[in-house]
């Protein structure tokens, strides 16, 4: 059967190739399936069993999609989808991350230049050859190659970014585990760990009857081609390029397994050597005695890091960065966790133009995930197109105070995120921005600028009272468009000082700020807040990944602003603003 999570897969591609077929993301093909995606995430119905008719109820999905639904559903695959995929290999694809090749940029280049991939591309910038094409010049080319230097692209590079890894990889997930010879299923490697990007994802399944796991997994559709069939382990190769590797043992060995395939590598060769010390060994079957060949732990990951003499090590710090030392010394940190979340503090509805939700949904699936306060955050005058001006704001806050009354545990807060300027400037005069409850001020542009003056530009926008938080530090995408440089230090010293939060963003393709800035956060005493950017009541799921982005840079629970509750909240926002 055709999972939900299969045939969203699907028209994610489908989007992505369409916006190279038509040559723009807002071509009408490509909005098409990309209101559709948001109808069938928002929609809690069982869409494998739904009929054209019933999926054309579906807001968002409209006749051509919702055939095309169906189309996968009944045969396996999507015979639209399938030319594209030959007229655009993934490699040619993957050349749509870097910033200024846009779809009728990177067609031309192919048609002119013979460019297919990144090893083309790179040759065609040292042979200069892109500035003679119309629309580029000298300086285009040099911008696009500074961009592949920055996102650190390599012509066998083949890393994914987490925002297209990680849906796959629980949609695998969740299809091997409805398996009957299943009884447990994850991924493991550095998607386990939470690394922004991967190399390829591992599966990992514990079974007595590996035969027919082995055999869905190799046949299902998002299967490009098999690389490898064996009988506990399989390699294949998805539509988009991306090899996944399963692993299936025994359930008895499954925690044994599951730490060794999780790594780091040198997480686990430092175990190995506690292990060793014991006269012990430690590999994917066990911990096992050397002398009496006795398996001292297996099953579960806990037992192998108790009878190592270790507290347990969440995925997320198993990097070799200090967790052995002091899971050995009793004295790992008190991480922050999903659970701790007590609001939701940059959060965007439809007055916002790049918002696609309304306020009263908004504030309505916020209130579904009991929080206890609120930040309406929708975009300031200076953002072009998508801020909203002084009399929207203002009659958006009357309509906030009416909405309070209906949610009596919530505190509903009026705020804004705001742009950062060249001269570290923010939307609208200081006693305007008073009269919000709370503001998060980000950089939405000038992202050439060298690390003094994007420093400078934070560290003025922290110094104005009425900045609450910095959101997306860096204003990074993944594999699409890198950070601005800062000199983290200085912005971490002047965040503490001043009392502004740092915002640990929790938007898949951002995971910002970095576990790196993070760190150095922490050393400096910095409050985090950490939030969904959400623009949809779809994206609430996002609090999850920016708790664990918060785990990889050791946050702890007292840390998080946003984990305290309301009247302390509050008066630590109102400190600063005077």
């Amino acid at each position: 059967m055709t999972s939900k999570g299969q045939i969203l897969e699907a028209l994610k591609e489908l989007r992505t190739l369409m916006t190279l077929e038509e040559g723009s993301p807002q071509a009408f093909r490509v909005r098409a399936y990309d209101n559709a995606i948001q109808g069938l995430e928002s929609s809690t119905a069982d869409v494998s069993a739904m009929s054209d008719t019933e999926l054309v109820a579906v807001k968002g999905v409209g006749k051509s999609t919702a055939a095309k639904i169906r189309e996968l559903i009944d045969t396996g695959s999507i015979k639209k989808l399938e030319g594209l995929r030959e007229k655009y290999p993934p490699e040619f694809v993957n050349l749509t991350r870097i910033p200024g090749l846009g779809p009728k940029t990177l067609l031309m280049i192919r048609d002119r230049l013979g460019v297919q991939n990144l090893d083309d591309l790179q040759a065609a910038l040292a042979a200069e050859q892109l500035r003679d094409l119309p629309g580029l010049g000298q300086k285009s080319e040099e911008k696009i190659a500074t961009a592949i230097e920055r996102l650190g692209l390599h012509g066998k590079d083949t890393r994914t970014p987490i925002v297209e890894a990680l849906p796959l990889a629980r949609s695998i997930v969740a299809e091997l585990e409805a398996l009957p010879e299943v009884k447990q299923a994850d991924y493991c490697g550095s998607l386990r760990r939470f690394r922004e990007d991967i190399g390829d994802i591992d599966i990992l399944v514990a079974s007595t009857r590996p035969g027919p796991v082995m055999e869905h997994f190799t046949t299902m559709p998002s299967v490009d081609e098999v690389i490898g069939h064996g009988d506990t382990k399989s390699s294949v190769l998805t539509t988009r390029g991306l090899q996944v590797d399963l692993r299936v043992v025994k359930p008895g060995e499954y925690g044994a397994a599951l730490l060794y395939f999780t790594g780091s590598k040198t997480h686990n060769i430092h175990l190995r050597q506690l292990a060793l010390d014991r006269e012990w060994t430690l590999n994917e079957y066990g911990l096992t005695d050397v002398e009496t060949d006795e398996v001292i732990a297996a099953k579960t990951e806990a037992s192998i890091y108790k009878a190592l003499g270790l507290e347990f090590v969440p995925p997320t710090l198993r990097e070799d960065t200090g967790e052995v030392e002091q899971a050995a010394a009793g004295d790992l940190p008190k991480l922050v966790e999903l659970s701790d979340i007590k609001g939701d503090l940059h959060y965007h509805t439809d007055l916002s133009g790049d918002g696609r939700s309304s306020l009263e949904d908004m504030v309505a699936a916020a209130a579904a995930r009991r929080y206890s306060y609120l930040a309406i955050t929708d975009h300031g005058e200076d953002l072009t197109i998508n801020g909203a001006s002084r009399k929207q704001m203002l009659a958006q806050r009357k309509e906030i105070t009416a909405l309070q009354e209906d949610y009596p545990d919530m505190r509903l807060l009026h705020g804004s995120e705001l742009n950062i300027g060249r001269d570290g400037s923010v939307d609208y005069d200081l006693e305007f921005l008073l009269g919000f409850d709370y503001t998060v001020a980000s950089v939405h542009s000038l992202f050439d600028l060298d690390q003094n003056q994007q420093t400078e530009r934070v560290l003025q926008a922290m110094a104005n009272p009425a900045v609450s938080a910095i959101g997306h530090l860096s204003g990074r995408y993944i594999g699409r468009r890198p950070g601005i440089e800062l000199d983290l230090d200085a912005v971490m010293e002047a965040a503490a000082a001043t009392g502004t939060m740092i915002e640990i963003n929790g938007a898949l393709d951002r995971l910002d700020a970095t576990p790196e800035a993070i760190r150095i956060g922490v050393k400096h005493g910095v409050t985090f807040v950490i939030d969904t950017d959400s623009h949809h009541v779809n994206e609430l799921v996002r609090m999850e990944y920016g708790v664990l982005n918060a785990q990889r840079g050791w946050v702890e629970k007292s840390m998080v602003a946003n984990t305290w509750p309301t009247k302390r909240f509050l008066a630590f926002v109102d400190k600063k603003r005077g």
